[in-house]
């Protein structure tokens, strides 16, 4: 059953595309459908994946797909996230030919994000991952403009040198391990001599990682590419690409491979602590919305890498909490903005203002973005925030626990500039005839602010249903 969700994507774009009389509408809305289904069908599984072995299917020779209760999560985000981008494709891109090209390689990138989420075999990972770097590449120069075409290119040269990385630890795991399977490489590991060439290997991958997800000191492709690309194209990167080929990926070896190294945790840990105070930081000085939204991306993701390095099942599930709840306000952000700037035009916060009188449904929804990115209460945000500090402090991580929460105030404070710049104030001369924008960024908007309020407000029952078993994870 699990193998509907690489098959049906790949009929969908076998059908719009062998088939000239498929709209761009028509193919829209079908990938809507599929990722709306795939969403609510991960959705309703944790309670009786515990009853199997996890295996779901062997579709090809040494090729198997696997799913855990992590899968789940990342699942769920996925299905969600693609859906918001079809509704902003529709409604922000106006050439019938670029839509389409927009959701050929949406489709592709959903099949990409749904296999690397169940494959268990390191090799077959980095494939799917490069898969989708490329597809990546595109998307971010879709447009075909000057910024985006700088953008796409720097994110190319960086993605390139993750590649070699990648490749070049892969080839030392040959070296002690007879499998590329992730269970056969932590017990070759267990067993091979020289810790150096094992530690080379995994440093070497987790440095592609860190490049692939935006983190320090690798960020700087990163503002470029999420300002620059349209802004369908913005919501999945920032949304779920760049979490899935690198953030997904690192947990996933962290919870396989190298989760017991505390040499490996201590560097895992510094660099989410520095990808925090540098992406809050600098975040503070940007005058452009999609730019500001970026570097937060890095901060808040920095969030997760540091619950990842710690190293014990609570941490590890309120990284993955973490991951779920940014994937929707970072989202819900993104649509935001390209709300605003269908309307003005423009990403420039200096030429905006009050636009909350303006357009209500973008105002009230950017609010819950905003509190749950700040990790204020009853917000889902503010529960994965809590959950990671308190992780921290049961590790005996007293400095990172207390720098994690002061590094809130950060956050609240260029979440506060932004506010004030766009939504709150006076309206901005010249604004007054500025309206809300269509259902079409509108509803996802809705849908996105209403999983944060339901995530956050019904926080027990996710706990119990969702964040427990990803934990039990470790129990196995």
């Amino acid at each position: 059953m699990f193998s509907l969700l690489v098959l049906v994507p790949f009929l969908i774009l076998v059908a719009v595309n062998l088939s000239k009389k498929v709209a761009p509408n028509v193919a829209c809305s079908l990938t809507a459908l599929a990722t709306l289904a795939q969403a609510g069908f991960v959705v309703s599984l944790p309670g009786t994946l515990l009853k199997t072995n996890n295996v779901i299917f062997t579709w090809l020779p040494d090729f198997k797909l696997a799913i855990d209760e992590f899968s789940i999560v990342v699942l769920a985000a996925i299905g969600i996230v693609a859906f918001v981008a079809c509704c902003v494709a529709r409604s922000t891109i106006n050439d019938p030919g670029q839509r389409a090209t927009f959701m050929n390689l949406l489709l592709v990138a959903l099949i990409g994000m749904n296999t690397t989420v169940m494959l268990r075999d390191i090799f077959s990972i980095y494939l799917f991952v490069e898969t989708i770097a490329i597809i990546s590449f595109v998307l971010i120069s879709i447009d075909r403009g000057r910024l985006a075409l700088e953008g796409a290119f720097k994110y190319l040269m960086l993605s390139a040198f993750a590649t070699i990385l990648m490749l070049s630890s892969i080839a030392l795991m040959l070296l002690f391990s007879p499998t590329l399977e992730l269970s056969g490489l932590a017990e070759a590991m267990s067993v091979y001599p020289n810790p150096i060439l094992i530690k080379l290997s995994i440093g070497l991958f987790l440095c592609g990682l860190f490049i692939k997800s935006g983190l320090f000191p690798f960020h700087w492709w990163l503002p470029d590419a999420y300002s620059a690309a349209h802004s369908a194209a913005s919501v999945l990167l920032a949304g779920i690409i760049t979490k899935v080929v690198g953030v997904y990926v690192l947990m996933r070896l962290s919870l396989s491979i190298f989760g017991e190294s505390l040499h490996i945790q201590a560097m895992v840990m510094a660099v989410g602590a520095l990808s925090i105070i540098t992406g809050a930081v600098l975040a503070m000085t940007q005058k452009n919305f999609k730019r500001m939204l970026a570097y937060s991306s890095i901060s808040q993701v920095g969030y997760i890498i540091l619950a990842t390095g710690v190293g014990t099942p609570f941490a590890f599930a309120a990284a993955a909490f973490h991951f779920f709840n940014h994937a929707t306000f970072k989202s819900l952000l993104f649509v935001n903005a390209a709300s605003v700037e269908k309307r003005l035009g423009t990403m420039d916060m200096r030429e905006m203002g009050g636009l909350s009188n303006r357009m209500p449904a973008t105002g009230i929804t950017s609010l819950v973005g905003f509190l749950s990115t700040a990790g204020l209460p009853p917000f889902s945000g503010f529960w994965s925030k809590f959950m990671i500090v308190l992780a921290l402090w049961a590790a005996g991580k007293y400095f990172y626990a207390a720098f994690a929460l002061l590094a809130s105030i950060l956050t609240l404070g260029y979440m506060l500039i932004l506010q004030r710049n766009v939504f709150f104030g006076k309206l901005k001369d010249g604004l007054g005839g500025v309206k809300e924008v269509g259902p079409g960024l509108v509803i996802p908007q809705l849908v996105l602010a209403a999983i944060i309020v339901l995530v956050g407000v019904c926080f027990p029952f996710v706990l119990n249903k969702f964040i427990f078993p990803v934990q039990s994870i470790f129990l196995k």
